[in-house]
């Protein structure tokens, strides 16, 4: 019975000690990330191509994803709402829903589990198939080449993403309160014009947005370029990919809300 306990206890302050190493080691990645990103905006070009991967190949599971989400809300909403006599402030419901938390982290999920999962199977595909060494051998640095335009391509699309998620699921809340259930399209558009701040809510949920992508990149490239060279590493670097960018994308949306709107009554 001792030995179990004692080997439990070994076991735990193995995997702590393994996991503070492994955060240490991510931590110096992206420093040296960011030291090699002037070649990225000098060649700009590198991560406009990357921005197509990311971002453009991305629109498709956003939009529809938005139009459906604005769509449930608006009903949800507008049923929530009508108990109360305040069908028309449905508008103003849909809107800040989207801009403050669901815009920025339904598009942040998605992102992780599109892109984010993309980039790094494609980097540990490359350091598997030793593109990536070779590169060494030529001269060519694989960080600012591979890694630092992928990761200001993930940085740089994510606002925009989230921002036309939100602009989609307002058009769906528009589509089914107002086109189909009847919704006076006045009150819709002028609540929602009356209560949504663009300080406290359009530029929080871009603040959002931004810090998502900058998780999210993080990871998807640390992932790929952490991953054992083999197809069953590469595979669990994906999966890990996407739940811990998942986990930083909620654990980050409460300690910034906590901040953005502590005391705003």
């Amino acid at each position: 019975m001792l030995k179990r306990i004692i080997s439990g206890i070994r076991g735990i302050g193995h995997r702590v000690i393994d996991s503070t190493w492994r955060l240490g080691y991510a931590a110096r990645f992206f420093i040296l990330v960011l030291l090699k990103s002037t070649t990225s905006l000098r060649r700009f070009g590198l991560v406009i191509r990357e921005l197509y991967f990311t971002g453009v190949l991305s629109l498709i599971i956003i939009l529809v994803s938005g139009l459906f989400v604005g769509m449930v809300l608006g009903l949800q909403g507008y049923e929530t709402l009508q108990k109360f006599g305040s069908e028309s402030a449905v508008g103003t419901l849909v809107a800040l829903s989207l801009v403050r938390e669901l815009g920025p982290v339904v598009a942040a999920l998605l992102f992780a589990s599109r892109a984010g999962s993309a980039i790094t199977a494609e980097i540990g595909l490359m350091k598997a198939t030793e593109q990536l060494s070779a590169m060494g051998m030529m001269a060519v640095d694989p960080v600012a080449r591979v890694v630092a335009p992928r990761f200001w391509a993930g940085v740089i699309s994510m606002p925009f993403l989230a921002a036309m998620f939100s602009v989609m699921g307002v058009f769906g809340g528009y589509l089914v309160t107002v086109v189909f259930i009847g919704v006076d399209e006045g009150l819709f558009w002028s609540q929602m014009q009356n209560n949504v701040d663009f300080r406290i809510d359009i530029a929080n949920g871009v603040i959002k947005s931004f810090f998502f992508g900058i998780a999210v990149a993080a990871i998807a490239v640390f992932e790929g370029y952490d991953a054992p060279p083999t197809a069953e590493g590469v595979s669990g670097a994906t999966t890990r990919t996407v739940v811990t960018s998942s986990l930083a994308i909620l654990g980050l949306d409460f300690i910034l809300t906590a901040f953005m709107f502590r005391g705003i009554s």
